[in-house]
């Protein structure tokens, strides 16, 4: 992919996932989403076993696997939609924005390329030191290179 349409495409998932920066502070209930809209809404495992046209058994089961987070994406979604809710599902960044993902992956990547050759110079007796300066250097030609090579 062009260096632009990437940054283009960065911007507009940093639009898209905005919303979801508060949402990722909220904890999932410790018995999982399923069973506390469940109990909230009032409906007995037998209710959505109807729903889903399942046993009695399959959203119990599917509780449990959300709990343990061992529920496929499919599973959820289908608990959802018999429970008249909808699964929205987003990767969110831990900490920061996807751009700040880029650049950190960006500078590790470089660093580490400049400190393997330090570090072959160090042994050689020939360390150019400079370091931030290296690194800077090698970051603005990853990024060049990583727009050319997609």
């Amino acid at each position: 992919m062009r260096k632009e349409f990437r940054e283009l495409r960065l911007q507009q998932l940093e639009r898209s996932l905005s919303p979801f920066q508060t949402a990722k502070q909220i904890a999932r209930p410790q018995r999982g989403w399923i069973r506390s809209i469940r109990q909230a809404l009032g409906i007995s495992a037998s209710e959505l076993a109807q729903a889903l046209e399942s046993s009695r058994q399959l959203p119990l089961q599917l509780e449990n696997a959300e709990a343990q987070d061992t529920i496929t994406l499919k599973s959820l979604r289908k608990m959802a939609r018999a429970l008249d809710c909808e699964l929205v599902y987003a990767l969110v960044p831990i900490a920061g924005t996807l751009d700040d993902i880029r650049k950190n992956r960006l500078r590790a990547r470089a660093e580490e390329r400049v400190l393997h050759v330090e570090h072959s110079m160090a042994l050689e007796d020939q360390a150019a030191g400079h370091l931030e300066e290296a690194i800077a250097t090698e970051i603005r030609r990853l990024a060049k290179n990583s727009g050319a090579q997609r």
